[in-house]
């Protein structure tokens, strides 16, 4: 029974101006909270939107809208305001997550499944995914469209034209607030001009998807095993009502496996261990890295007899990247990727087989030897889920008809970002669950000795070799000395760089990394600098797009080793002697003014 709300329906029209630097990344825009609160900001972007939607053809009047957020500081606000101005606009029905929460995998389920899937022209996901909430922190916000996935350039692009044209925009103000404690339905205004609101229980068209895509019984019988035991830590985001319900709820685990799972508007603030930042990694993730008897370099330490679980995970704040841990045991991004593809039998989902996989191109090249192993087809994308969109979405007929069909997919990218084809966003829980059917497929007998996540990456370092790995990232430095240095770097490159030594590396290809779309035949260029050295290492420096203040400059090292070489060492150790030959090759040191990494994973 819907509650009928007296409104005003047609509702305002507003004028404005136009602000500077309103351009969405592949992320969305993010700017710092203070700067949404400023009156007509926010209004102005999603105004923009509708815009570039109406401008696209896309039939927004009459249309479905799905909203909600990581429950960041101002997400209530927004989504009170995104809910006037869809109507103003002519949107006909409005879904909108309790509370104002929905991840970001989860907005991708709900507007590819629910009602039937595919009735929304799109939604508006309210998150600066793991970068910290609070009124004097970030703010983000990201259109996806039809098909579940992050806008397209196309229409990112006519969105930032419009930012800097629009002169008006629409908003009901005569609409109350709705009621999003709960769900529930609401009929606003009468007759031909009426809008239903729905509020949206947030976690069950992303459960009943996973449900799908996972054996739910057998990861039961893995949970009610008494030499097993999990932590998942939500970091205060939106995760935590997800993680509830399939671990708890669903799953059995005891409540004790869910830390951190009350979503927070400051994601636990300054004062918490993780120090608002919810960014499932080493750094970060600091509560859950001691309980799993870790430092925050991966290395082991003495637990003082304390019992670590099997299995540690975390989730970042929108809840679409994952951590992997075992018993004092770090798995870095790009490996977790490999294992899942190397098992992927084990996971009902593809139990016809993978049809194609991918990584971004700074990801360690595992995957790509499990994929030549297997004969699958593999794609390297720039950073961006927008690239794995294109991919799953081909050879489908209202997209891209004609074209091969790669699906059943997985892809993945080293920022700890995994996921399949059930969704067009990387998943952090679909990528715990895969972790745990591995785990439960491994484990099925409950008589014999249990086999761990270390046993299961060590196994598969010895079939196909270890791709030592890191990630230094340099946090909040000079935007145009960073662009400079790059420049630079690129510059070198024209100049020729291949042959020259670095100490032991000799470089073999040095470039500036290009691709061209197999799907759609766009080009993406200028998407990371790098080198590659005669004994298969690699370096590689990239401007990130997914901070607020100032630049964040993310330097990659990676070093092969083979099945019978040394596979054990610390891949932290073993890629030093690269990261001062990444120093010497861009001057980083002396051009940014950093002696070492902000955060390294």
């Amino acid at each position: 029974m819907a509650t009928q709300l007296a409104a005003d329906t047609k509702g305002d029209v507003v004028a404005t101006t136009p602000f500077d630097g309103q351009k969405p990344g592949t992320s969305g825009l993010r700017k710092k909270t203070r700067e949404f609160m400023k009156e007509h900001y926010l209004e102005n972007f999603v105004q923009s939107v509708f815009n570039a939607l109406v401008e696209a053809n896309v039939q927004v009047a009459g249309g479905t809208l799905a909203i909600g957020g990581d429950g960041r500081f101002h997400n209530k606000v927004a989504c009170q305001t995104i809910i006037k101005m869809a109507i103003a606009n002519g949107v006909k029905k409005i879904w909108v997550g309790q509370n104002g929460l929905l991840s970001t995998p989860a907005m991708s389920a709900v507007i590819r499944t629910r009602d039937g899937g595919f009735v929304p022209f799109g939604g508006f996901i309210l998150s600066a995914s793991h970068n910290p909430g609070g009124i004097d922190e970030d703010f983000g916000i990201k259109f996806n469209g039809e098909n579940g996935g992050p806008a397209p350039e196309k229409v990112t692009d006519l969105v930032y034209k419009h930012t800097t044209q629009i002169a008006e925009y629409k908003i009901a103000k005569g609409v109350p607030e709705i009621d999003l404690s709960m769900p529930a339905k609401f009929v606003v205004g009468e007759g031909a001009v009426a809008v239903e609101v729905e509020v949206i229980d947030s976690t069950e068209d992303h459960v009943n998807l996973l449900k799908k895509c996972f054996d739910f019984e057998t990861i039961k019988k893995l949970a009610a095993r008494k030499d097993f035991s999990m932590v998942y830590d939500s970091m205060h985001g939106v995760q935590g009502p997800y993680a509830k319900k399939v671990l708890c709820e669903e799953l059995g685990l005891p409540e004790s496996s869910c830390l951190n799972a009350v979503p927070k508007e400051d994601f636990g603030g300054p004062s918490s261990s993780s120090h608002g930042h919810a960014d499932p990694n080493l750094t970060h993730a600091v509560e859950l890295v001691k309980i799993m008897g870790l430092n925050a370099k991966g290395e082991k330490i003495d637990v003082g007899g304390a019992t670590v679980p099997c299995f540690g995970a975390a989730a970042d704040g929108d809840a679409d990247r994952n951590m992997i841990l075992g018993r004092q045991f770090f798995v870095s991004p790009s490996d977790s990727l490999a294992v899942l593809v190397a098992n992927a039998a084990s996971i009902p989902q593809f139990k016809d087989g993978l049809k194609g996989v991918a990584r971004s191109m700074p990801t360690s090249g595992a995957l790509e030897r499990v994929a030549k192993a297997e004969k699958i087809p593999f794609f390297e994308t720039p950073t961006g889920w927008k690239f794995f969109g294109n991919l799953m979405d081909s050879g489908n007929e209202k997209y891209f008809p004609g074209k091969p069909v790669y699906t059943p997919f997985i892809c993945g990218e080293e920022s700890f970002g995994t996921g399949s084809d059930h969704v067009r966003e990387k998943d952090g829980l679909w990528a715990v669950l895969a972790w745990l059917q591995v785990l439960a497929v491994r484990n099925s007998d409950p008589a014999l000795p249990f086999v761990s996540v270390e046993e299961i990456v060590s196994e598969h370092w010895r079939v196909y070799g270890r791709n030592y790995y890191a990630r230094y990232d340099y946090e909040g430095v000079d935007k145009a000395a960073a662009e400079k240095m790059m420049a630079d770097m690129g510059k070198s490159i024209e100049e020729g760089m291949v042959g020259k030594e670095f100490g032991r590396f000799k470089i073999k290809v040095a470039d500036i990394f290009q691709y061209e779309d197999p799907i759609d035949g766009s080009i993406a260029k200028n998407q990371g600098v790098r080198w590659m050295f005669e004994d298969g290492s690699r370096v590689i420096f990239r401007l990130s797009g997914t901070g607020v203040a100032g630049a964040t400059v993310r330097v990659y090292l990676e070093k092969y080793a083979g099945p019978t070489e040394n596979i054990f060492s610390h891949a932290f150790t073993v890629v030093e002697p690269l990261a001062a030959v990444a120093k010497e090759l861009s001057g980083l040191t002396e051009r940014l003014g950093r002696e070492a990494p902000t955060v390294i994973t």
